[in-house]
């Protein structure tokens, strides 16, 4: 049985999300058992099927808007966050599942967690629609604002065992996200990357991508520094939700439009579904000894559900330690 921690306080609706997200998952995930780190009185409230399930009292919780994450996991080891990351390093369960708040998820991975032997730096990795039908791994989505080439390739790795194991793609295809597609275009940054992955051996690498290239790129893997792939993120939400918002308001002016509104919902409401995070998953945090998967903030229950799926898996498929025989071999050599 796959066992994954269940953070059952952290989110916009915690626990009532997580905790029908948990139950849904037991219903169609056969090889998952669960434990849910909450106040227990609050959790049984919701919970109505406890197949596979179990709760863990905690005592507190990391808030959304915890302006010193570090500090916030040091002195609150009792809260749900921090004994379900600390659950996975006992080995007590293989992965964890949150909504919580993002830097104090990444903080408390780091801390009580720990990141994989030779792994210079993690990375929170979202999945991205694209016009495909199916998603584009982006990152780091804001994990290092500032990072060295040779870091991002480690990260390129993961990705690519990542995007071949659990998303199906058999020769996974790499991309820099850049200002043009020809190469030496960019920083020093981009440059210096491009050197380094076009002649690495595990990764297929195709050069650079432009930005209006993201929802259909050619590529299976957008990456770039933190502070350049969370703008990438930030601005596909932000359009996604703006161009809902204009096709609504036009659909409702006169009476042509309102007509052509009422026979379009199913439409809009699939638009929106295409182009919603939590349809796809939650966000991996590359480079940990364990899985972490950040589920959305302001996940509902078939968000958090789909990132339970995900994280289960990733553990199916032993994802941390294919990328650890890949890592640990270009050290030896």
């Amino acid at each position: 049985m796959i066992k994954l921690a269940i953070d059952a306080m952290g989110g916009d609706y915690a626990p009532k999300e997580q905790i029908e997200g948990a139950m849904l998952a037991v219903k169609n995930i056969p090889d998952i058992e669960l434990t849910l780190y909450g106040d227990k009185s609050e959790i049984e409230k919701y919970l109505t099927e406890t197949t596979r399930i179990k709760i863990v009292q905690s005592d507190g919780v990391i808030d959304m808007g915890e302006k010193d994450p570090i500090r916030a996991i040091r002195s609150n080891r009792k809260s749900s966050m921090a004994m379900s990351l600390s659950s996975v390093r006992n080995k007590e369960n293989d992965g964890v599942v949150s909504s919580g708040a993002t830097q104090a998820l990444i903080a408390g991975a780091h801390i009580l967690v720990g990141r994989m032997k030779s792994m210079k730096r993690t990375a929170i990795a979202p999945l991205i629609p694209n016009t495909r039908g199916s998603s584009t791994i982006l990152l780091d989505a804001g994990g290092n604002l500032e990072i060295k080439a040779e870091y991002m390739l480690q990260q390129a790795y993961f990705a690519t065992i990542y995007a071949r194991e659990v998303l199906g793609v058999e020769e996974p295809k790499v991309g820099l996200i850049n200002i043009g597609s020809e190469e030496g275009k960019g920083r020093e940054l981009d440059k210096e990357v491009t050197a380094l992955f076009k002649e690495n051996k595990h990764i297929n690498f195709i050069g650079n991508v432009e930005p209006k290239e993201v929802l259909n790129p050619p590529c299976d893997i957008l990456i770039s520094d933190g502070f350049t792939a969370n703008i990438v993120m930030k601005t596909i939400e932000g359009t996604a939700r703006g161009i809902g918002t204009i096709l609504k308001e036009e659909l409702s002016k006169g009476i042509l439009g309102k007509i052509g509104l009422i026979l379009s919902i199913k439409n809009l409401k699939r638009f929106k579904r295409r182009l919603a995070p939590e349809e796809i998953g939650g966000a991996m945090i590359y480079g940990l000894s364990g899985v972490v998967i950040k589920a959305q903030g302001s996940s509902k229950s078939v968000g958090f559900y789909n990132a339970i799926r995900q994280a289960a898996n990733v553990v199916r498929q032993n994802v941390i330690e294919k990328v650890s025989e890949v890592i640990e071999g270009e050290t030896v050599s």
